[in-house]
């Protein structure tokens, strides 16, 4: 029988041959009879069995193939640790390099920087993905953001509306306006390779705006308007708030110029028992949960049928929303997203 090379075999056929080659030695077997038997060389056996007897039954899984662990590898395990850190610690605009986020090309010209190595952009590739490291799309912040206001915001600003909401018996209540377009993304279909799928919408361009406020508990109100928000479209909708309302609500709105408006202050001092306003930081939408309402909308409306007119396009818009409102659980997951759990 022609002998095969052990390095051709798989690891748990090598691993049955190795318990064989003892069985057969226990058996009285001659090395060189288990060899014929196992279609092995006789030294491959003889290096079976003396494994056997240095460690047991734990030789039969023999060692591990291949290259140890960080073998042959540009970087120092020191270099990559670094530039892990780099990555998330700092943005490429930071350290003064021409890319707004952390690409393949970015990390390439890190390395070059950092260590003189002129790295293939594909082994860039393998590095990031043994690091964890997946491409994604960003989170927007607006650059204007103020760090320290938001930290005020979230553990000061808030919690003291927290106590007076519960000491005045007042619902809190968030809200924020959108607006939506015929003219909207709408999202993929499937078509065959190469046939782009062709979407038939109107020439002409239509909008409807929608202002709304939501609770923690999944309550949901909303109005309906056309063209950008004033001044006195706010004011209908504080008092649509208010209607019929057994508790004063603390309204967490946005720094929209028309919430500080004069018209607006005038109203809402004589309306101070029923209802008071509160502000966001400035640039800092994403501490909106309205603002996660306003997501749902607006992809839910991109997966449905394309709305010809004005009529149409408000008709979703209050189909969808008086579904909300029946789904209270819905609302309440909006503030799931760690951007503003602090206001379960």
């Amino acid at each position: 029988m022609e002998n095969t090379d052990g390095r051709h075999l798989i690891e748990h056929t090598l691993e049955y041959l190795r318990k064989q080659a003892v069985v057969l030695r226990k058996q009285g077997k001659k090395q060189q009879e288990i060899a014929n038997a196992l279609g092995v060389s006789r030294v491959t056996v003889g290096t079976w069995l003396k494994n056997h007897k240095l460690h047991g039954n734990k030789s039969f899984a023999g060692k591990k193939r291949g290259r140890k662990f960080g073998d042959k590898r540009t970087l120092t395990s020191e270099q990559e640790t670094k530039i892990q850190r780099i990555i998330q610690e700092k943005m490429p605009d930071q350290l003064k390099m021409p890319f707004a986020l952390w690409n393949r090309n970015a990390i390439k010209e890190l390395i070059l920087s950092l260590y003189g190595i002129d790295m293939p952009i594909r082994t860039v590739g393998d590095y990031l993905s043994r690091w964890g490291f997946t491409p994604q799309r960003p989170l927007k912040r607006a650059y204007e953001q103020r760090p320290a206001e938001i930290d005020k915001w979230l553990n000061q600003q808030y919690p003291d509306i927290v106590k007076r909401a519960k000491s005045e018996d007042a619902a809190i209540q968030w809200s924020d306006e959108t607006g939506l377009s015929n003219a909207s993304n709408y999202s993929r279909g499937y078509s065959p390779r190469g046939q782009t799928p062709v979407l038939h919408q109107s020439a002409k361009r239509f909008s409807m705006s929608m202002i709304s406020s939501i609770t923690n508990r999944g309550q949901v109100r909303f109005m309906c308007y056309k063209g950008a928000m004033n001044a006195d479209i706010f004011v209908r909708f504080l008092k649509r708030l208010v209607k019929d309302q057994p508790r004063k609500i603390f309204l967490i709105v946005d720094n929209l110029r028309v919430h500080h408006s004069k018209v607006v202050r005038e109203w809402l001092e004589k309306n101070i028992k029923k209802i008071e306003l509160f502000f966001l930081p400035a640039y800092a939408p994403e501490r909106n949960p309205d603002e996660y309402l306003n997501r749902d909308l607006k992809l839910s409306l991109s997966n449905k049928s394309l709305v010809r007119n004005e009529d149409q396009l408000k008709k979703q818009l209050i189909s969808h929303m008086r579904k909300i409102q029946k789904l209270p659980e819905r609302v309440s997951s909006y503030f799931k997203d760690s951007n503003v759990q602090y206001a379960i």
